[in-house]
């Protein structure tokens, strides 16, 4: 994109003050400035005007999960056609990684934590090593798709190189980075930052297609014929990618899109769950859960609501490119958004000033007809770190890998 084009893209969306600067800047930074506004999707915007209607959920009913013990009795059909689905290539994997280790007290992308005790383990290597293990037991490459974020693309593609790719092939894998959203004032004016950057976040966990997209490396999905992608987070050092049993189980039960679920814990632990949304499967998160939805029982006296999603699912690439052809919900949550004033002087609010928007998963699973819950033993796939210390934490996972015989 050059100037005159930074111009005319603005001005269609009433966001001309961006550029208010520009002959000030540096040509580093008016070019940093043009790129972005060439990479920010602007006609989010125009949500501001009917928020309270895209909050709105419909009906909510149970959606029966395939536990162990029906995932048990067709195990071996199962493996076979998952097997197969992976043999001839026609299954990838995303790995969701623009997330930075904030939390657990890094300044580096969360995927370069080093959890290990004796030894160098690193998160990302976890997900590799998981990998690898597939690669391994079916001799096929799987082509691995990595998402990051403007704030942590080039250092994670450095750490990777560093580290030789964790033993994978590289040919086999390719990072792109995720769109972002501009941040807005409750008139849906963009904020800028700084004078050559607007306010901007990650367009939320639903935006990787539309990511994979615009940067092309939907190309190597549609050159290879891979009709399955496997989508999932960081953040769960144990889980397994690519998995024969839950791909054949999703591709035998003619399902658009199977999603991993655990037993939960306690009838509020803090996850989503698997849900029919008017008839159709979406995710009902923790806070939509009423008291009255908790202690609702199914046929046999279980809870109704008792399987959590683990951010590990299975999309049919056909659907997700029809979905891609229409406009997913926006989510748009109010923030403290750093800005600069009419003076140019950055503000830091101390209260909620504004707009950030987002696209979730689970709209784009409720976009589709079908679904299979698909049951893992909580223990053995699901260690997530999304704290240093208490639940969910670096401790906790690390106590999981070490009963999964993982050495730290």
């Amino acid at each position: 994109m050059d100037y005159k084009s930074a111009v005319e893209k603005t001005e269609k969306y009433g966001q001309s003050h961006i550029l208010k600067y520009y002959d000030e800047l540096s040509e580093k930074q008016k070019q940093a400035l043009v790129e972005q506004i060439d990479e920010t999707d602007f006609s989010i915007i125009a949500m501001c005007n009917h928020k309270e209607e895209i909050a709105k959920k419909g009906k909510i009913t149970p959606l029966n999960a395939m536990q162990l013990k029906d995932i048990e009795k067709r195990k071996e059909e199962f493996h076979t056609i998952g097997m197969n689905a992976i043999k001839t290539g026609k299954v990838g994997a995303v790995l969701l990684a623009g997330g930075m280790g904030t939390r657990l007290g890094s300044d580096n992308p969360k995927g370069m934590y080093n959890i290990g005790i004796n030894k160098d383990v690193y998160i990302f290597q976890r997900i590799m090593e998981n990998l690898l293990d597939i690669v391994n037991l079916s001799g096929t490459y799987i082509h691995l798709f990595v998402m990051t974020s403007d704030k942590n693309n080039d250092i994670t593609i450095q750490f990777f190189k560093e580290k030789n790719y964790f033993g994978y092939d590289k040919n086999y894998i390719s990072f792109f980075k995720q769109e972002m959203a501009p941040a807005t004032d409750y008139n849906g004016k963009i904020y800028m930052e700084e004078k050559y950057r607007m306010s901007t976040s990650p367009n939320g966990n639903g935006g990787w297609f539309s990511s994979m997209i615009r940067s092309g490396v939907i190309d190597i999905v549609n050159e290879n014929n891979i009709e399955w992608l496997n989508v999932f987070s960081v953040d769960n050092v144990l889980q397994r990618i690519a998995d024969p049993l839950f791909i054949g189980a999703t591709i035998a039960t003619k399902s658009k899109v199977g999603s991993k679920v655990v037993k939960k814990a306690s009838k509020d632990e803090k996850v989503g769950v698997m849900c029919l949304e008017d008839g159709k499967p979406s995710i009902v998160e923790y806070y939509e859960l009423t008291d009255e939805m908790m202690d609702a029982v199914d046929e046999n006296g279980e809870p109704a609501y008792n399987y959590g999603v683990i951010l590990n699912y299975l999309l049919n690439v056909e659907e997700l490119e029809n979905i891609a052809k229409k406009s997913m919900p926006l989510h748009i949550v109010e923030k403290k958004i750093p800005y600069l004033d009419e003076n140019g002087i950055l503000i830091k609010p101390e209260e909620p000033n504004g707009y950030k928007f987002e696209t979730l998963i689970l709209d784009m699973i409720h976009l589709m007809d079908s679904c299979v819950p698909f049951e893992v033993v909580r223990n053995k796939e699901f260690a997530p770190i999304k704290n240093k210390e208490g639940v969910d934490s670096v401790e906790t996972a690390r106590a999981l890998l070490k009963e999964n015989g993982i050495e730290l």
